[in-house]
């Protein structure tokens, strides 16, 4: 008879910690989750406000062929847990001067869009959409896969035709200026460089691919709200035989003559753990799960949000609005390396019911907005409830500049979560939002891999760790940590 394969402890039921459990399930592991909160997702959760119900933090999908590969992989098709619906237009974004920018994936509607900005930009698109689209595939099919943490061996796969395409050695930015010379096309394809922790004038000219992905692949709602695949996923998981224990917090992870050999709860119980996969964001889980010093990480931004019962939706929102700065170059650098609160706020609005409508009977609505800060270390002290208030007006400030009639009277009810907050609900390392920034020497071999060098049997999956940051990525995270597991149990 082959022999059993040892169980698996997974701390955290964040989405990768899921991802992760479901893959080592299939390969034969027993497998336990112990969660601290008393749910499933991490930053990825559900609020319950007068009754209605928030995603915490994603708000839309892209890339959805990544989570049907997940359910595909047990045997299962995502469309029998949770529909998937198509967002047209994908994104919206506001200047204060007035000017507005619609993508779109439908390439006709995106053409005619960015030449009311640029009379050559139709013309330049299909260009662009070529470019990138190859630096896409090359990250899908040759990096982003791949768990190999020598970068000589990491980049010897790359051919010299391939060196090139990545254009590593251009800005982000800058490779946008080949294809578009409007600001506002600039800025607003640029803007995807935010949620990586870093700014389009520093990050790689590969990451193009980003922008490229939603408008070739489109934006995805899940019905119900994206709580809805995680709670699919967490059904899957049960499904497969994986214990959830939620309300159990792991304090430490014990481990003795190099090798991991348990857990220990809040509450004192150790739980053997010949294998441990942590998904406690990975900078903190160092300090915290062993008494080590984390590893040297820039981190993406922190956020602030808001989350809101409305009497009515501002006129001119659609489902994913991002409205940019005046001084867009000052407000990535006040972002990622000024002090306290930036003088240039760039945020983003959702509102779900746009999407998916409440009943007639609801005569309310949703709203949604986050602010990107910088992490809590480059906050400093900070008044909460004076910044909270200044930083609501200045929202309503550029509703009502977009056009909008909307006024703070119409809020009927408000919770709002700060950098601490976010810190404190889901462990996450100064605050950040997103995990471990996507700089050039955070990618890949460089970034922070997904197995301790110094105790055996000790794994690392989410967003600080390989491939990176976004809920398609974390999915691909617990995949490859799986693999992982799987070559050193072998």
């Amino acid at each position: 008879m082959p022999k059993a394969l040892p169980e698996v402890i997974v701390i955290g039921a964040g989405l990768g910690g899921l991802s992760a459990a479901i893959h080592l399930r299939l390969a034969g592991h027993p497998v336990r989750i112990f969660e601290a909160n008393g749910s499933a997702g991490g930053r990825a959760n559900l609020l319950m406000l007068e009754g209605l119900p928030f995603d915490t933090g994603p708000t839309l999908l892209n890339y959805p062929w990544i989570f049907r590969d997940l359910f595909h992989a047990a045997g299962e098709r995502l469309r029998d847990f949770v529909e998937l619906r198509r967002v047209e237009p994908t994104l919206t974004f506001y200047w204060p001067d007035g000017w507005r920018l619609r993508l779109s994936a439908q390439r006709e509607l995106l053409a005619a869009e960015l030449a009311s900005l640029e009379p050559s930009a139709g013309r330049s698109l299909d260009r662009f959409l070529a470019d990138a689209g190859a630096k896409f595939r090359l990250a899908f099919e040759k990096l982003i896969p791949r768990d190999e943490p020598s970068p000589l061996r990491y980049f010897a796969a790359l051919k010299l035709r391939e060196w090139l395409t990545a254009a590593l050695w251009r800005s982000m930015y800058a490779e946008l200026a080949r294809f578009f010379r409007s600001r506002y096309v600039l800025e607003a394809l640029g803007s995807y460089a935010m949620y990586l922790g870093g700014s389009p004038f520093r990050l790689p000219g590969i990451f193009t691919l980003l922008p490229y992905g939603e408008l070739a692949h489109g934006l995805w709602y899940p019905r119900g709200g994206v709580y809805a695949l995680i709670a699919a996923i967490e059904t899957l998981a049960r499904g497969l035989g994986i214990e959830i224990h939620y309300g159990q917090k792991v304090s430490r992870i014990l481990a003795r003559n190099g090798r991991v050999h348990a857990v220990e709860l809040a509450d004192g119980t150790r739980v053997p753990a010949p294998i441990a996969v942590c998904n406690m964001d990975l900078p903190e889980a160092f300090p915290r799960l062993l008494g080590e010093p984390p590893p040297r990480s820039a981190m993406s931004p922190a956020v602030l949000t808001f989350y809101w019962v409305v009497r009515r939706l501002p006129e001119q929102l659609g489902h994913h609005t991002i409205f940019l700065p005046e001084h867009y170059r000052r407000a990535f650098w006040e972002l990622l390396y000024g002090r306290g609160i930036p003088s240039q706020l760039a945020f983003y609005v959702s509102a779900p019911d746009r999407q998916e409508p409440r009943p007639t009977a609801t005569t309310c609505a949703r709203l949604f907005v986050l602010i990107p800060l910088p992490t809590l270390s480059s906050l400093g002290p900070v008044n909460w409830p004076e910044t909270i208030a200044r930083l609501r007006l200045h929202v309503l400030e550029r509703l009502a500049a977009a056009g909008s009639s909307f006024r703070e009277s119409e809020i009927l009810a408000e919770q709002v979560w700060t950098p601490a907050d976010w810190s404190r609900r889901f462990c996450l390392h100064d605050g950040s939002a997103f995990g471990a920034a996507h700089t050039l020497l955070q990618v890949g071999p460089f970034r922070s891999p997904n197995f301790s060098r110094r105790h055996r049997g000790l794994y690392f999956v989410g967003a600080s760790t390989i491939p990176g940051t976004g809920l398609p990525m974390v999915v691909l995270s617990g995949r490859l940590v799986a693999q992982r597991v799987s070559a050193h149990v072998r």
